[in-house]
Parts: C-alpha cells; sequence; structure tokens
C-alpha cells in the first residue's frame, strides 16, 4: 500500500516502458514528496534506470504518465523538464576546464555570459571545489570529478535532482564520506533528491523513503527502517540481507493475532499481519523471517518459546561479529549473526555438530508473503 502524498514533487502514475515484448517497467505508480531524499533500489535489471530515464526524459513511457510539480512532462523533452541528472560515469567533456563543464548547461538558458560566473562559483563553493574552476577532469579525483558533475546539474537550479549510482565510481571508503556530503547537500538546498542504486547500505543511509522494485514493479515502499524490519515479501526480505526463513502452521490466537505453531512445537502469538499477507485460516501454511542479527543460538529453551531446533554446522569470525551457519530439521539452512564480546548463549564451545536451538523475541517474527 502506498501512502498518499498530500503535494507531491514527483508523481508517476501507470508507468509502463516495453522494449519489444519485454516490460522493463510494468504499471509502476510512485508519489514522491517535496524536499524528499528517496531510492529507487534493486538488483540489476529491476526497471529502476528505465524509470529514472523516463522522469529525466531520456526514454519515452509506453504507457502511463509522469508529473512533475503537478506539471504533466510525459511528452516534455528533457531540457525543458525541471529536473536535471547526474550519470553514474558523471560524462564530464574532457577537453572543458571545471569551470567550463559546470556552465555549459547555462548557454540554454539563454542568461548572459557575464551571469555565468557568479552562478557557476556558487555551485562550485556549494560542492566544495571553489578553487579548482581552471582544472581538468583527468587532473581530479574520483570524487573530485563526482562532485563537479552535481555542480553542472545543480547550477541549472532544477526541482528535481535524479541521480543514477551516482557513488558506483568510487572506492568504498570515498564512497562512505561522500553519502555524508550527499545528504547534507540535499538537506542544505531541499530540493528533492531521486536516485537509483542496487546498494542497499547505500539506500538505507541516504533516503528518506525507499520503493524496492523488482521485475519492472515495485514490491514495497516505505522508510529505510520499514523496508529493513518490516519487508512485506520473502523477495524483498532476502534483498535486503534476511536469510532466515521458516514455516509454521497457523493457529487461532485471539483478536488481533496470529498464532504459530513452530517445528519445535512450541506456539508463539505475532499481530495477525494486514492483507495482502493476510488473513490466515488454522491450519494454513505461514511463511516467515527472522533476521540474521535477531536471533541468538541458545543450549536449551523453554516449552513455549519461540525456538527451532538446529544442528550447527559452521562459524565465520569477522571482527566485530561471527556468523554462525546452522541447519534446521528438515534441512532448512540458518545463519545467525552475533556480535563479539559475549559467547554464545549457554553455548561458549559451539562446534560443527553441536545440536542447538535458534531463538528469538516473537516480536522480531515477520510474516512474508
Amino acid at each position: 500500500m502506498i501512502t498518499p502524498i498530500a503535494s507531491p514533487s514527483v508523481e508517476i502514475r501507470g508507468v509502463t516502458k516495453r522494449f519489444g515484448e519485454m516490460a522493463a517497467v510494468d504499471d509502476v505508480s510512485l508519489a514522491i514528496g517535496r524536499g524528499e531524499f528517496f531510492a529507487l533500489l534493486g538488483p540489476s535489471g529491476c526497471g529502476k534506470t528505465t524509470l529514472l530515464r523516463m522522469i529525466a526524459g531520456l526514454e519515452t513511457p509506453t504507457a502511463g504518465t509522469i508529473l512533475i510539480d503537478g506539471v504533466d512532462v510525459t511528452r516534455m523533452s528533457p531540457h525543458d523538464r525541471p529536473a536535471n541528472m547526474v550519470f553514474q560515469q558523471y560524462a564530464l567533456f574532457p577537453h572543458l576546464t571545471v569551470a567550463g563543464n559546470v556552465a555549459f548547461g547555462l548557454r540554454y538558458q539563454g542568461l548572459p555570459k557575464r551571469d555565468w560566473t557568479a552562478k557557476v562559483a556558487d555551485a562550485l563553493a556549494l560542492v566544495r571545489l571553489a578553487g579548482l574552476e581552471s582544472r581538468r577532469p583527468d587532473q581530479l579525483s574520483g570524487g573530485q570529478r563526482q562532485r563537479v558533475a552535481l555542480a553542472r546539474a545543480l547550477v541549472l537550479e532544477p526541482k528535481v535532482l535524479l541521480l543514477d549510482e551516482p557513488l558506483a565510481a568510487l572506492d568504498q571508503k570515498l564512497r562512505k564520506e561522500v553519502q555524508v556530503e550527499l545528504k547534507t547537500l540535499q538537506r542544505t538546498l531541499g530540493i528533492t533528491f531521486l536516485f537509483v542504486t542496487h546498494d542497499q547500505e547505500e539506500a538505507l543511509a541516504l533516503s528518506d523513503r525507499m520503493a524496492v522494485m523488482s521485475h519492472g514493479r515495485v514490491a514495497q515502499v516505505g522508510s529505510p527502517a520499514e523496508i529493513f524490519e518490516r519487508p512485506e515479501t520473502e523477495l524483498v526480505a532476502e534483498f535486503m540481507g534476511a536469510s532466515n526463513f521458516f514455516t509454521a502452521e497457523a493457529r487461532d490466537a485471539g483478536p488481533g493475532l496470529l498464532g504459530l505453531r513452530l517445528a519445535s512445537g512450541a506456539e508463539i502469538a505475532v499481530p495477525a499481519p494486514a492483507p495482502p499477507r493476510g488473513p490466515f485460516r488454522p491450519g494454513d501454511a505461514v511463511r516467515f523471517t527472522v533476521r540474521p542479527e535477531k536471533l541468538t543460538l541458545c543450549s536449551s529453551v523453554s516449552p513455549d518459546a519461540a525456538a527451532v531446533p538446529v544442528i550447527i554446522e559452521n562459524c565465520v569470525y569477522q571482527g566485530v561479529s561471527t556468523l554462525w551457519m546452522a541447519r534446521g530439521a528438515g534441512g532448512e539452512q540458518f545463519v545467525v549473526c552475533q556480535q563479539n564480546g559475549a559467547p554464545v548463549t549457554g553455548l561458549p564451545e559451539a562446534s560443527a555438530g553441536t545440536a542447538a536451538f535458534l531463538c528469538w523475541n516473537p516480536a522480531h517474527t515477520v510474516v512474508v508473503q
């Protein structure tokens, strides 16, 4: 369910894009708020970049409507839209200086050339590149080239800034530094940022809200916390790093609750999920997930605890945490992520072949489609 936005900056209504028989984007509807930092997240080929290019005007929808600030821009040319795009590879002109690259789009706005200098200086100051006006792209670092591309887009004062995997070309350390800069810049400007990424951590760190896409459709829209903690489908849960999926039998647990009979025979009660994930009738099979960091390994449990029996198969030390791999009685594989600093509960010397229980707080049980 997509929450209505009172005064959206970007509206995407039933947009489809076909290439021959293939639907790269399939009947997508989204509303993005003014001043929102919004992420389109998903694996390669899910349609996120095609959707971004349609908003920019670089692709034309096969069906549907795109509005920016209430104006239908579906058939409008790219340079007439109040939106600018920062490309993954920055697309800087190698023969132009930093100032020349940033000023490139101003000539199409009909401004006198004398007015360009102040605008270019302001844009470069905004991205902390003042003093580098005379350098060429090959004299800049990756992070500096990325900021030139940002300045070139921002100097045109767009209402919406579109970013296609803007940090993909940076190394991990620099990427985290630029993430902070990008977030600060967006807050300073207060304009709508819409960015595409396949990196879950990047989307969680930067966005106010995000849409997870799969096979050309939107699988779920929500805040980073909602998507991470409460995925609605198994597909979204897997993409956000959940690796533990269980099947339980639905039981009657009273109004507003769903009873689950676990493989261990224990029964727990969780909030009844809203449609389309529910309702369930007693005896129905219910799929649910518990994130690796919400699980613990225990040597014994009480009969009514949220737990299932497993055999530990392996562990991987990762510095701040240890990953434990275990297998359930039905052959299911589970992963437990435990912060280092304390032994596994009741199993300080656990090793391959050790019998144990996967234990968790029932509140961390997330029913998925």
